[in-house]
Order: structure tokens, then C-alpha cells, then sequence
């Protein structure tokens, strides 16, 4: 039955051989994805199933497109194995990372194959007093796809857009299918979601920023073996990765992590400072560019303003301050086993800004967790975008084969 208690019927499948084909192909695509090639023999040993099943289940793999011969082990009597992998044209993952820097906002994407290959890179200024969202993402995609119309599949069954995950500033009501909390105009127009899935012919994802930057800290920064942790983003906006043993805490309505909304006060007491509002009002890219300034220390952007001040001890130690005021909430209500400091204002503060927010954090409160700074290389949001959208379009072609459309009558 469904939600609805209505009987759902699977077209004489259910115990049948239609069925359990089904279910040994889902198998071994399953396994091709997590090891990436396998042979007939290392199927065999990893399922329990016969010879004659693990060679019809490769088989409807390489007939629908999934899997390819891609060599052959040598070894043994009789002739060599044939090293089966997965076809990585047989679908595409795209990401788009759509943000506000020192110069204005604009849009970053990359799609990558079904083996997770990054195939193309795209990134540039965007005006949105003159484009419409839709066009900037769809014109994104288009520019990273090897295929004019990566919308669609070309007429031989070749490669297809199969998932675009988008990556905003702002967090993603799946309810009503709205983004709030943006301030990137026309992002949140509600039925932008659904046409964007129409203009592109492929399913739209969208998550919160550093939702995205912290799954990209545990496929390939410092919390790969981490329980669970917690990811403080530090740029021009601050922000809460919530990571519970690899799951994603994104609340009710898409906001769990907003914790640039904080309402506080300045701790550091300087005279003549205005009370700051809230944590963004703090920490956030203009406090900290102000706080250099104060220090006798510019840039052009924020990162560059606190890279040049981080040497100063006077600015280091009142900017941890700040900064241990936001992690203490967050330590005293998750106690994570991890805190990974990201954006690029973490990074451009590095092991000193660490080593100074652990002591600061120390002096706030009786709390204690480890501290690290992200150790992801490249754009976090679009790398952990295209983790997210890769997974999908995974689990996607495993479920289509463990559940096959009924045929027609």
C-alpha cells in the first residue's frame, strides 16, 4: 500500500523470476558503484549467487547501457575474466553553486560522469537586476554538458542528464518547494524549483550551501572517519553544517544550521562599538573586514583582509573571541566529536585562527571538542553538490532496476 492505503500493484512481479532478475541486476550494479570494476568471480563471491545468475545479471547490466567490458584479468586456466565497470556516459550529475562574493554574485557549476569524473567546469559574474534565475542555472548547466541539449538523451540512448544539485545561501522548504533566507534576487520566487527541473528535463535538488560544503568535508576533507561533526562556514555569511554519522540534520522546514541569525552582543567591548545583533553581525564577512581595518589591515576581499591580519595577535585573539561565541552554542548543544572551521575566511585564517579559537573557546565556556580547518581542495559547495547529485542518480538507476516499470498490457 501507499500513504494513502491504496494498493500498489507491480505487474506479476512479486515472486517471480522477472523479479528476482530484478533484483540480483540492482545487486550488481550496487557493487560495480562501490568497488568500480569487478568480475564475474568477485560478483559471485560478494552475492552468493551462481555462475549462470551472475552472468545473466552483467548481462542486462551491458545491455542496458550501465556497464562495459573494460579489460580482461589474466590468471588461471581457461580464458582470461572479463573485468566488467560502469558506463560512465550512461548518465550525468550536475552542480550549481549559486553564491554573493566581493564583487557580486555569481554562478559556479560542474557535472560530472556516472563514475564520478568531473567532466566540465563553468563559472562566472551573474546580474540579476537583468537575468532571470532560471536562465543563469539552465545556461550553467549548458555550459559544463558535452552535449548542447544535456537535457536530453541523444537518439541513440547516450548520455543524459539524470540530476542537478543546487547549492544557495539560503535554506530549501521541501514542503512548499521555496528557497528562503536568500538575499539573491528571484531565488526565491516560488515555482522556481519546478521550472528549473522543466527547463533542464532533469530532476533539481536544492540544499543549503554549507549542507553541501559539509558533505564534501566527509567524502574528502578531515571528517571522512568522523562519527558525526559539525562544519562552522565563515565568508561573507556564516552558517551550520550538521552532520549526525553521515546524515544531514536540515530540520523542518530546511533551516536547521541558520546560525547567522543568533541574536547576541558584541563580547570584545570595544568602545564606540555598536552591539552587534546577531552572530552575523559578529563574525559575518563585513564584521571581520571591519575588525582588520580597525587593526590597520585591507583587502580586496574579506579572506585577503583577515590573511594579512591573522598575523596580528591583537586582531587574531579578539576575532577568536567572536568567533568561540557562535562554536560555544554549538558545542553546548550537539557536543560533536569534531568542529570543522570552512569558507574562506576559515581557510584564509588557517592553524593559527584554530589554535586561537580553541582557546578562546576554552575561556568562554567548560567545553571541549576538536577543532580542525577543512582540509577540502577546491570549491566546496560544487564538490559537495556533485557528491549529492552523483548519489542520487546512483540510488535512482538501482531502484528503476529493482522495481521495473510494468510492462504494457
Amino acid at each position: 500500500m501507499d500513504r494513502r492505503g491504496r494498493v500498489l500493484r507491480v505487474a506479476n512481479l512479486a515472486g517471480s523470476s522477472k523479479l528476482l532478475r530484478a533484483m540480483n541486476s540492482s545487486a550488481a550494479l550496487s557493487l560495480l558503484f562501490e568497488r568500480g570494476r569487478v568480475t564475474r568471480g568477485d560478483l559471485r563471491e560478494a552475492t552468493g549467487l551462481s555462475k549462470p545468475t551472475v552472468s545473466d545479471a552483467l548481462r542486462r547490466l551491458v545491455e542496458a547501457n550501465l556497464a562495459i567490458v573494460a579489460g580482461h584479468q589474466r590468471g588461471g586456466p581457461g580464458p582470461n575474466a572479463e573485468i566488467y565497470a560502469i558506463n560512465p556516459d550512461a548518465a550525468y550529475a550536475a552542480a550549481v553553486s549559486v553564491r554573493e562574493g566581493p564583487d557580486g554574485p555569481s554562478v559556479a557549476a560542474a557535472l560530472c560522469d556516472l563514475t564520478g569524473a568531473v567532466r566540465g567546469r563553468f563559472e562566472r559574474p551573474i546580474d540579476l537586476g537583468r537575468e532571470d534565475p532560471v536562465a543563469v542555472v539552465t545556461s550553467a548547466v549548458n555550459a559544463v554538458s558535452p552535449t548542447p541539449s544535456p537535457a536530453g538523451a541523444s537518439p541513440d540512448g547516450g548520455p543524459r542528464l539524470a540530476c542537478v544539485q543546487l547549492g544557495v545561501a539560503g535554506s530549501f522548504d521541501p514542503g512548499t518547494r521555496t528557497i528562503h533566507h536568500i538575499d539573491l534576487a528571484g531565488f526565491d520566487r516560488p515555482g522556481l524549483v519546478d521550472s528549473l527541473a522543466e527547463h533542464l528535463g532533469a530532476p533539481v535538488d536544492v540544499d543549503n550551501d554549507v549542507n553541501l560544503a559539509t558533505v564534501a568535508e566527509r567524502r574528502h576533507g578531515c571528517a571522512a572517519d568522523a562519527d558525526g561533526f559539525a562544519l562552522l562556514w565563515l565568508g561573507e555569511g556564516v552558517g551550520l553544517g550538521i552532520d549526525l554519522g553521515g546524515t544531514l540534520l536540515r530540520g523542518a522546514r530546511g533551516g536547521a544550521g541558520e546560525i547567522g541569525y543568533m541574536p547576541l552582543r558584541d563580547p570584545s567591548g570595544g568602545a564606540g562599538d555598536p552591539l552587534a545583533a546577531d552572530l552575523h553581525d559578529l563574525i559575518g564577512g563585513s564584521a571581520a573586514r571591519a575588525l582588520a581595518a580597525r587593526y590597520g589591515h585591507t583587502g580586496r576581499t574579506t579572506e585577503e583582509a583577515v590573511a594579512h591580519a591573522v598575523g596580528d595577535p591583537d586582531f587574531l585573539t579578539t576575532f577568536a573571541d567572536r568567533v568561540a561565541v557562535g562554536l560555544a552554542a554549538v558545542v553546548a548543544v550537539l557536543d560533536p566529536a569534531l568542529v570543522v572551521l570552512a569558507g574562506p575566511v576559515a581557510a584564509a585564517g588557517g592553524t593559527a585562527l584554530r589554535d586561537a579559537v580553541v582557546d578562546a573557546l576554552s575561556r568562554a565556556a567548560p567545553l571541549e571538542t576538536t577543532v580542525e580547518v577543512t582540509a577540502v581542495d577546491g570549491d566546496p559547495v560544487v564538490l559537495g553538490g556533485l557528491d549529492a547529485a552523483l548519489t542520487a542518480v546512483r540510488d535512482q538507476l538501482v531502484a528503476a532496476l529493482r522495481h521495473p516499470a510494468p510492462s504494457p498490457t
